[in-house]
């Protein structure tokens, strides 16, 4: 991207924001390569907003309920747009993005996924693992295509299935290894 001058990230996310305070922590390290120009969520009242705010990061949210899908991506896109959002990071952000937002920021938008991909898209990943009898999980860190995680995978992580485990026990190891893997994976993407 730019090695000369920071790139900057845009967050979305739809909660807590726990992969967003990773993501906000690492970009504050000398030569993280990028820097948290914004974080967006859909959800006005997602925690994780709250969270940025206090941490000096600017923030806009929007529900897409009642304006719809295509009127709730102008608006996030313009949001984007106007803070130099160069990257987008998905953090736990629960909504698909249709093919013309990913067109538009075509191979610039990032996802971090509970999954060893190709395996298990979509949700529910750590119980359909531990039901498939796997002995390891993971996550996996991708670039964004109109295909529900199917783009590139630029990092994983694995994590160790141990018996007795459930879904819980499992997303909370799976988490750990998601904190260290995606910025690490974007400070390597913001290098290129």
């Amino acid at each position: 991207m730019r090695p000369d001058s920071p790139v900057k990230v845009g967050i979305l996310i739809s909660g807590r924001g726990s992969n967003m305070q990773s993501l906000v922590a690492a970009a504050r390290e000398a030569n993280a390569g990028y820097e948290v120009a914004l974080v967006a969520s859909d959800k006005p009242e997602a925690a994780g907003l709250a969270w940025a705010q206090e941490h000096g990061i600017a923030t806009f949210a929007l529900s897409p309920k009642g304006i719809g899908k295509p009127a709730y991506e102008a608006a996030i896109n313009q949001a984007l747009s106007e803070a130099g959002v160069e990257v987008i990071a998905l953090a736990g952000y629960m909504r698909l993005l249709s093919g013309d937002f990913v067109a538009r920021w075509r191979g610039r938008i990032l996802n971090i996924h509970p999954s060893l991909l190709p395996l298990y898209k979509g949700l529910n990943t750590h119980a359909r693992a531990i039901a498939a009898g796997d002995t390891k999980a993971g996550c996996s860190v991708h670039i964004v295509t109109e295909e529900l995680d199917d783009g590139e995978v630029l990092g994983q992580a694995e994590v160790p299935i141990h018996p007795g485990d459930d879904a819980t026990a499992l997303a909370a190891r799976v988490l750990v290894e998601e904190h260290r893997l995606y910025p690490q994976v974007l400070t390597e993407f913001v290098r290129r």
